[in-house]
C-alpha cells in the first residue's frame, strides 16, 4: 500500500477543493516529504493519476499568478471518499507496513469516529502480537541470536520491532482512550492547528 494515495486524497478532502500547491504545502508542513514519498514530483503525479481514475475531478479556475496555464483545483469523489476510507482504515490496522504508511494513517485518524479508530488500532495491536508470536516459535530471544548464526541477528531484529511497535500502540490507545484529540464524532474542529497557512503558489 502506497502512502501518497492516503495522503493526496486526505489533504485534498480537508480543504474540499484544493490545487497541488496547498496539498504539498500541507504535507511538507507535516514532514512527509521527509517519511514518505511525497515529493513534489509525487504528489502532482498522485493527482493526475487519481483525477484519470475517478477518484478526483479536476477544475481548472483562473490562471496561475506566476503567469503559465490555469490553475487546476482538484476534489474528491464519491468514490474517492471510499477509497480513502478503505486506505485508512488499513493504515491503522495492518501490522505488516511501512512506517510511512502508519504515519499517513495516524494524520488522518481523526476523520474517524473515536470507537472506530480504537478497534483498528487494536486490531494492529494483535496483529503484532500474533506476529511475534509466530517467530518465538522458531527463535528464543531469552537464548539471544548468536546460537542461529548471523540469520539470528534478523529474528531478534524481527522481535525488539514487535516489541517496540505493540508498546508504542498501546501507548496510543491508552492516549485515545483517556480523551486525547477531537475525532469526527465529536464537537470541535479534528484538524484545528494541523494545516499550513495558503501561502498561494
Amino acid at each position: 500500500m502506497s502512502a501518497i494515495r492516503l495522503l493526496v486524497l486526505g489533504a485534498v478532502r480537508l480543504h474540499g477543493r484544493a490545487h497541488g500547491y496547498q496539498v504539498r504545502n500541507d504535507l511538507e508542513s507535516w514532514g512527509a516529504h521527509e517519511w514518505s514519498n511525497a515529493k513534489p514530483g509525487s504528489i502532482y503525479h498522485a493527482l493526475k493519476q487519481m483525477a484519470r481514475q475517478g477518484l478526483l475531478v479536476a477544475h481548472e479556475v483562473a490562471p496561475s499568478t506566476a503567469g503559465g496555464p490555469p490553475r487546476v483545483e482538484y476534489e474528491v469523489t464519491g468514490r474517492g471518499t471510499e477509497e480513502y476510507f478503505s486506505l485508512l482504515r488499513a493504515a491503522l490496522s495492518a501490522h505488516g507496513t511501512g512506517p510511512d504508511v502508519l504515519s499517513a494513517g495516524l494524520g488522518f485518524a481523526v476523520d474517524l469516529p473515536r470507537g472506530e479508530a480504537l478497534t483498528l488500532l487494536r486490531r494492529r495491536l494483535a496483529g503484532l502480537e500474533e506476529w511475534r508470536s509466530e517467530v518465538v516459535r522458531y527463535y528464543d530471544p531469552d537464548r539471544g541470536p548468536e546460537r542461529m548464526g548471523h540469520i539470528g541477528e534478523i529474528m531478534d531484529l524481527w522481535v525488539h520491532t514487535s516489541d517496540s511497535e505493540a508498546a508504542w500502540t498501546r501507548g496510543l490507545i491508552a492516549r485515545i482512550e483517556g480523551g486525547a484529540y477531537t475525532f469526527a464524532d465529536e464537537e470541535g474542529t479534528p484538524f484545528e492547528g494541523v494545516l499550513a497557512p495558503d501561502t498561494g503558489g
